[in-house]
């Protein structure tokens, strides 16, 4: 699938289009992830009846490098707005995995039109973040905001993503993307924390969109019970949605299930 290129905040910022007339869907990755990561929703056949675009972050798949200073949610926030805007995909649903569901939230304001929104894998943060409470316990953890990362590191991190049985070659994917990434992008988003975004969990509890939220049954990163404690008034269905035999990237893990729940999102949202 050929990979487009759009200049945003002075980088070159690499991005995937299906191209249609159906609702924009806009996908969003992880930290150290990229378009990649969503490979298996581009490929499918909500291609048919979606437009679906999946960006690479600045620092990330092959996007442009950015400053060390830049680097944090809201830029990520503030460059998928831009790309959303330069495309005609305002009025689209927003998917955000990760880090990218942390972007996704903190470009709610920035999206009025937008019909919908779905995160996985993000537990929405408080401002300062509450870190401990939001996340598992995981020595792995870190990694994620580490700037040098050894071939040992990335692959430990990389297993994180993943379910119990893990696929060792998902794993191995994961790896190399996360090597390839700017090592200031994951030493930025530490450094960001200290600066001020959006309180997503005081979001949470305004929104007037509709929300989905996603959950890998086997996730080894973010708590379930704490996503479960948050107040949403336009949660989908009024609760968490959890996929079996999942861990943290359920889009790829258990791609049908993820697509067919995406898919009836979008249909109780008249997207």
């Amino acid at each position: 699938m050929e990979k487009l290129t759009i200049t945003v905040n002075e980088l070159p910022l690499s991005f995937v289009d299906t191209g249609g007339t159906g609702t924009p869907i806009l996908f969003v990755h992880g930290n150290s992830g990229s378009s990649h990561d969503f490979h298996r929703q581009l490929g499918s056949d909500l291609a048919r009846d979606y437009r679906l675009i999946a960006m690479d972050l600045p620092g990330h798949g092959d996007s442009g490098w950015a400053k060390l200073s830049q680097y944090g949610i809201p830029f990520y926030a503030e460059t998928m707005v831009t790309l959303a805007r330069s495309l005609d995909a305002e009025a689209g649903v927003f998917v955000g995995w990760s880090l990218g569901g942390h972007a996704v939230l903190e470009a709610v304001p920035e999206l009025p039109a937008a019909k919908g929104f779905v995160i996985f894998g993000t537990p929405p943060l408080r401002c300062p973040p509450n870190i401990e409470e939001a996340f598992l316990p995981n020595p792995d953890f870190g990694a994620g905001m580490q700037a040098e990362l050894d071939e040992g590191q990335a692959s430990n991190y990389a297993a994180s993503f993943l379910g119990l049985d893990y696929d060792r070659s998902l794993a191995e994917s994961f790896a190399r993307q996360i090597l390839r990434t700017d090592p200031a992008a994951r030493a930025g988003l530490a450094s960001s924390a200290a600066r001020p975004f959006v309180d997503e969990v005081l979001l949470l509890s305004s929104m007037t969109q509709p929300l989905a939220i996603f959950h890998g049954e086997q996730e080894k990163l973010v708590d379930i019970a704490y996503l479960r404690s948050l107040k949403a008034p336009t949660l989908w269905r009024n609760a968490v949605q959890v996929i079996e035999d999942a861990g943290h990237a359920i889009q790829v893990e258990q791609p049908a299930r993820f697509n067919d729940l995406l898919r009836a999102f979008l249909a109780d949202i008249g997207a």
